[in-house]
């Protein structure tokens, strides 16, 4: 029901109507009244897979759904394709309200590839008998919308890799015309799995208990025992299981050129920070900072010229805990303003000056992050804590008055300190999960386009320049960003997407205003469960509760489980009903 309510809405916006028309027409017709040139030329871009569709084989081969689509991300990506991973997808369905082993309508693969900026996106089906196995795959180019040319392969189940090394060079060559290898050294380019190695992996991804995952993924190392993604996978289980001492030696089986080298480097610095090994943590983070700010190794793992507020939050925690107070303040203070809507660095920065003995400071710290967060009791329970320290005892109790109002009555956490401030070390935020989603790739234009202002114009597709926008974003770099968000629009001038980064921009500068119209704009193309979220911030901002409260319901009413539409609306509903309205 949940799924045909968003299903019903996606098709009444004019953006996903046209997709969806183009699903429904005949590609073959198209190539053959117009050619290849109805295809476009050399493709460059990101690709977004979904599972494959279980088109009639037994239950027990569902894995295959999510297998296919493993396999297809790292066949392309070992052909040098940028393809966003299948955790990037999942918590792109996770930000959308939808459970990861939800079978996603071709609407909803559009909205999604929309929301991540992805130029083509790969979906298909298979069935079997047992013994052999049939795949039918398809790419929908975004940009100019084209639906491609089916691609079908059959083969026996014992060479699923080998069918599906040749699916996705049919894929990739039927795209890109420009692609000059062979399917034989496509091949060489793939590393070489054991079928039921690779099964073993699935299902230890699929798996919803800790235990059946680390039996199934023990099982896939020991008969691929080189296999990187099969480390990486066992260290964000034990991780997950809070057992570092398992975890740090499978995350340091991951090399450098691994997609998920910068996620496992983080996840170390995370795991010695736990460990209450703050120099080991502080080594991890700096030379990860280091590598992201170069064009070199951060490039290699699709990260690169960035700084993510993550790394620097977790860098001025170990920082602090030797006593680098200032350079600490200074980590946080930029990770505050790359991140203006998180409220724990100013949190963290709160703490730095409550150990100083510096409560005025601490208060100021703590109000910017009761405010970018109204709903966190913790958030007031300090800046009340810390005002009273600092002898303001009418200001904090003004404050407590106001978070009963909003949070309700008991709502606020005792707060305790001891002369040592050790409990600070204890309510320390650690960052425990590295966003790379919005700098996964680097996106920079050919040689020859670079040369050339038309050439470049030729090349440059919506998706690159809002894909750019967001690195710049992420960047702190806001006039980089707006100019690359106008270009999108210039491009597409109802891009639901760069109205959404020109708010983001806007809300960074202080534009509540200017933010509020982009979000509209946004939503008056497509519906968001995220944007509505983020309207309904900016509304509570100014002080217009009962619209904001329309919104998170709105926003709720497209994505039932979204975690963050639902926190707030739980704050709103401990609001007066017309508090603050206007």
């Amino acid at each position: 029901m949940r799924y045909g309510m968003v299903r019903q809405y996606l098709l009444k916006t004019r953006t996903i109507t046209l997709f969806l028309g183009l699903f429904l027409l005949d590609a073959r017709t198209a190539f053959a009244q117009h050619g290849p040139a109805a295809l476009g030329g050399s493709a460059q871009g990101v690709y977004l897979v979904f599972p494959f569709e279980n088109a009639g084989a037994s239950p027990r081969l569902d894995w295959l759904g999510e297998g296919l689509e493993e396999l297809t991300i790292q066949y392309l990506t070992g052909a040098g394709q940028q393809v966003y991973s299948h955790a990037a997808r999942t918590a792109e369905l996770e930000r959308n309200g939808l459970p990861f082993s939800a079978k996603v309508s071709r609407a909803s693969m559009l909205r999604i590839a929309q929301d991540l900026d992805a130029d083509f996106v790969v979906f298909g089906s298979f069935n079997s008998d047992g013994k052999s196995l049939t795949v039918e795959a398809r790419v929908l180019r975004l940009d100019p919308a084209t639906l491609l040319p089916a691609v079908h392969e059959s083969e026996a189940l014992a060479s699923l890799m080998e069918l599906q090394t040749k699916v996705a060079w049919q894929l990739l060559t039927t795209n890109d015309r420009g692609y000059t290898r062979t399917l034989a050294e496509f091949s060489k380019a793939q590393r070489p799995l054991r079928l039921d190695a690779f099964e073993h992996y699935i299902r230890g991804l699929l798996a919803t208990e800790d235990e059946a995952r680390l039996r199934e993924l023990r099982e896939a190392s020991r008969l691929e025992p080189n296999w990187p993604d099969v480390d990486f996978a066992l260290g964000e289980t034990y991780v997950s299981r809070n057992d570092c001492n398992a975890a740090l030696p499978y995350f340091s089986h991951v090399p450098k050129a691994n997609q998920h080298y910068v996620e496992a480097v983080f996840a170390t610095g995370v795991c010695r920070l736990q460990s209450n090994q703050p120099d080991r943590a502080e080594e991890m983070f700096t030379s990860l900072q280091s590598m992201l700010s170069a064009n070199g190794d951060g490039a290699q793992s699709g990260l690169s010229g960035a700084e993510l507020p993550e790394i620097l939050n977790n860098l001025a925690i170990a920082k602090a805990r030797q006593g680098k107070n200032p350079s600490a303040e200074t980590d946080l203070r930029h990770a505050s303003d790359l991140d203006p809507d998180e409220d724990d660095y100013p949190f963290n920065l709160g703490l730095l000056k409550l150990r100083d003995n510096d409560f005025a400071a601490a208060a100021g710290y703590f109000r910017e992050a009761s405010e970018r967060r109204p709903e966190n009791a913790e958030d007031r329970a300090l800046l009340i804590h810390a005002l009273e320290k600092a002898g303001k005892k009418t200001d904090a109790e003004e404050e407590r008055e106001a978070a009963n109002e909003a949070l309700g009555p008991n709502a606020l956490p005792a707060i305790r300190m001891d002369p040592k401030n050790e409990a600070a070390n204890l309510m320390v935020r650690v960052k425990t999960e590295l966003d790379t989603t919005a700098l996964r790739f680097e996106i920079e234009a050919p040689p020859a386009a670079a040369a050339s202002g038309a050439a470049a114009g030729a090349t440059e597709t919506t998706a690159s320049h809002l894909r750019r926008g967001r690195q710049e974003l992420a960047a702190g770099q806001l006039d980089a960003a707006e100019a690359e968000f106008r270009s999108a629009l210039q491009a597409d001038s109802t891009s639901p997407a760069a109205h959404r980064g020109l708010g983001e921009v806007d809300r960074r500068r202080g534009k509540v205003d200017d933010a509020v119209k982009e979000f509209q704009a946004s939503l008056d193309t497509r519906d968001s469960a995220v944007v509505r979220t983020m309207l309904a911030r900016l509304y509570l901002e100014q002080k217009k509760t009962e619209q904001a409260r329309t919104e998170v319901q709105r926003a709720l009413k497209l994505a039932p489980n979204y975690v963050e539409a639902k926190q707030l609306l739980e704050h709103l509903q401990n609001s007066k009903p017309n508090g603050g309205a206007q």
